[in-house]
Formats: structure tokens, C-alpha cells, sequence
């Protein structure tokens, strides 16, 4: 989704408040990662995997501020901390068979900054961006697809691998792999050795797709009907019901206190973007929040009474396509109370990348900013069902959704 520049100059003060879905901008992302090359999902080099780790021991290491430059790996925390509480590896936990875990301990290095190095080799990939560490030397390959990019598929076979020598190029700044080309196939072959040993085969380079959560094991496949009980909140997006590109019916049968009803009956989203069902001045309200660059609005002309009530919900999507308009009809108790337009809406299954689908209340942060999280509703969510029409989608909308997916939340990864 490409935002309106207009919109950013607008709000630029609120970037870093809980306003903001804030994410760095890639020039910014790649500027801080200087001296080294790329960035984040560029396994490949140093500027994607390289980072210090600080630690502090008092009374075991003999040198504090002092420095070691022995290569190691994310995964030879675990072991370190375990040896220094002097607890064995667990074979077993809660009657579950482990694997053994695949780094080492950096304790040797805690009293001999120049011990020798005792972590010889290191593959690392992601999205096909692939490297190989041994003994001071590693070998790199930048695989297709720009990190800004979101989808898309290229050829290994094109792929062009350098080489550096970081004993005396700590940020990879001469390829030598001209200079040393039988040293470059050694730590090739190498890199295949142990992507085949750590289950990293067979590379994959597809980015936005390898979120489509159909790609898994999933309990609202194929679902239409959809009930959720009073309690049920904190569900990931990707797993409740699916209401993206195509008509649907949300029905919400409460209980209102004598004392007031204002608050969510059902949300999905957050500030990023999202639909909330709320109730405010003991009216209800239907709002969608198109990534916070369009909101709207259908309110009640009426208000709820105290005891049972019925909210429903009844979204006519356009159709014609993937993230079209819709209108939404709003009714309590059976009778019609408002309509209005929602003239663009999400192309995938969710909105962000770590927002959830809740009811009686707005988990995290808000979808609408006529209110703050949570906003529980005080009464009784008897039930709220969710009724999705078979999307009728063609074949290059269905193609499309999947290059879609998380779109709107190139946020993690």
C-alpha cells in the first residue's frame, strides 16, 4: 500500500507515538547500518546479521569494558547461559524429546580475551539471501528480490557469490573472490553441507506469499460460519474469520446494564487498520479504518435499552476485484438505524502484522480514535457470529491476494 506523501507531511510529528504503525524507512534503515552492507532480510551480509552483544558478570569475567572478537552466533546464548548456571542441556521437557541444541558456550572467552576461537563455522539465509562463516573467511550471496520489494521469485542459477577475508575486513568491504576462487567453492560446497544438515533446504525466496496463511495448516479454511462467545479476544487476525474482499454479515446478540452499555462488541485491528464495533453514548457505531488514511463511519440513529439486544452488521461488498468498496447497512433490534459507504478496504486476510481480533473490548491498540484501548464493554457479549460469503474471486484475484498478503504490514521480517 503506498501511502499519500500529503497524509505523512500532515502527521509526521505523531511518527514515534502510539499513533503511528511506525516502521523505518528503508534509506534510513540502510543508512544505520553503515559501515556494512544491506540490512535487514539480507542475511547474506554483515549489515542483516551483524550485531554486539554486551555482557555482564561481575566477579567472572576478569576484564570488565574490555572486548572479544571471537565470531559467534545467536544460538550459542542458550548454551553459554546454561553453563554458567551450571544446568545440563535437557534431553526432555514435559515428556517431550529435544533436539540437541545446535550452538556452543562463549564462557572460554569470559577470562582469555585472545582465546582461540572455538565457533568454526556458520551458515546463515533468509529468503534466499544465503553466507557461509568459517575461520575468518565467508563467502555471500545477495539472492534476487530487493528488501523493499514485497513479492517475487528469481533464479538460483543467476545468483553471483562473493567472498571476504574479515580477519582483515571486518566489513566486508574488498571482495576477493577473484583473488581466491578455490577458497570461494570450499565455503560454497560448505554452505551446502550444512543448509542440508539444518533442514534450510530446499531455499525458498518468496517473501509476501510464504505469509498467505492458506500456505498452512489452518481451522478457518474453507469456514463461512463463524461464533464467538463472551471472553473470546487476543485471536491472531490470520485466524479469525475472514472477511477481506467479499460480503459478510457480523451479528452481535448483548446484554446491556442499566447503567450504561458504551463500549467494543467486537474489533478487529488496531491503529494500523482495522473494523470496530462499539457503542458510544448508548449508540452503536460501525467503523472501518483504512490504514488511518481513510476512516468510516455508520452510526445509530437509535440507542440500545437496557437487557438484550441484537447489532447486526450487514457489509454488500462492491465486488469487481480484490480490496473494493462495500455498504454497510447497521440495524438493532431489527430494525434499520444506518448506512453508509466503505469505499476501499484490505486486500488480504489482516491488517497488521501483531493486532488481534477481540470481543467486548480493543486489545492493543485502537482501530478508532473515538476512543482508548480497551474500551470494554460493560455488559454481557451473549455471542457474536460472523457470517462470509464465499468470496467470488477469479483466478487472478486469488493471484493477487497472495501477492497481497501483508502488504499493508511489511513490518517483521
Amino acid at each position: 500500500m503506498q501511502e499519500d506523501p500529503a497524509y505523512l507531511l500532515k502527521h509526521i510529528d505523531e511518527i514515534g507515538g502510539p499513533t503511528a504503525y511506525n516502521h523505518i524507512p528503508v534509506g534510513w534503515a540502510w543508512a544505520t547500518n553503515t559501515p556494512f552492507q544491506w540490512g535487514k532480510q539480507v542475511a547474506s551480509h554483515f549489515g542483516g546479521t551483524r550485531n554486539p552483544l554486551v555482557i555482564s558478570w561481575p566477579g567472572h569475567i576478569s576484564d570488565p569494558g574490555g572486548k572479544r572478537m571471537q565470531f559467534h552466533d545467536v544460538i550459542d546464548i542458550a548454551p553459554t547461559i546454561l553453563e554458567a548456571a551450571h544446568i545440563p542441556q535437557p534431553t526432555e521437557v514435559n515428556g517431550v524429546k529435544q533436539k540437541p541444541i545446535e550452538g556452543i558456550s562463549m564462557m572460554y572467552s569470559f577470562k582469555d580475551p585472545n582465546a582461540a576461537e572455538q565457533r568454526h563455522i556458520q551458515y546463515f539465509e533468509m529468503f534466499g539471501n544465503r553466507a557461509l562463516y568459517k575461520d575468518g573467511w565467508i563467502a555471500v550471496c545477495r539472492h534476487g528480490r530487493l528488501p523493499w520489494l514485497s513479492a517475487g521469485s528469481f533464479d538460483f542459477d543467476k545468483d553471483t557469490w562473493e567472498l571476504y577475508d574479515i580477519s582483515k575486513d571486518f566489513s566486508e568491504y574488498n571482495n576477493v573472490a577473484a583473488q581466491y576462487p578455490d577458497k570461494l567453492k570450499e565455503l560454497q560446497a560448505d554452505f551446502m553441507t550444512e543448509a542440508k544438515k539444518y533442514n534450510v533446504l530446499p531455499l525458498d525466496d518468496r517473501f509476501i506469499e510464504r505469509s498467505d496463511p492458506r500456505l498452512r495448516p489452518s481451522l478457518i479454511e474453507g469456514r463461512t460460519h463463524f461464533v464467538y462467545y463472551n471472553g473470546a479476544a487476543h485471536i491472531p487476525e490470520s485466524s479469525a474469520a475472514n472477511t477481506a474482499n467479499t460480503s459478510h454479515v457480523i451479528t452481535a446478540t448483548i446484554d446491556v446494564p442499566k447503567t450504561g452499555a458504551d463500549g467494543v462488541i467486537v474489533a478487529k485491528g488496531g491503529v494500523a487498520g482495522g473494523y470496530t464495533l462499539y457503542i458510544k453514548q448508548g449508540k452503536p457505531t460501525y467503523e472501518y479504518n483504512w490504514y488511518t488514511q481513510e476512516r468510516y463511519k455508520i452510526g445509530s440513529s437509535a440507542s440500545v435499552t437496557p437487557g438484550k439486544n441484537v447489532i447486526k452488521v450487514d457489509f454488500k461488498y462492491d465486488g469487481g476485484g480484490i480490496a473494493k468498496g462495500g455498504l454497510v447497512t447497521l440495524y438493532l433490534n431489527g430494525k434499520k438505524v444506518g448506512e453508509g459507504r466503505v469505499e476501499k478496504t484490505e486486500p488480504a486476510a489482516r491488517f497488521s502484522a501483531d493486532e488481534t481480533f477481540d470481543t467486548g473490548l480493543d486489545s492493543a491498540s485502537p482501530v478508532s480514535a473515538d476512543y482508548k484501548s480497551p474500551f470494554r464493554f460493560p455488559g454481557t457479549i451473549e455471542k457474536v457470529e460472523i457470517d462470509v460469503a464465499p468470496a467470488n474471486l477469479s483466478q487472478a484475484d486469488v493471484k493477487k491476494i497472495e501477492l497481497a498478503q501483508l502488504q499493508a504490514v511489511l513490518a517483521r521480517e
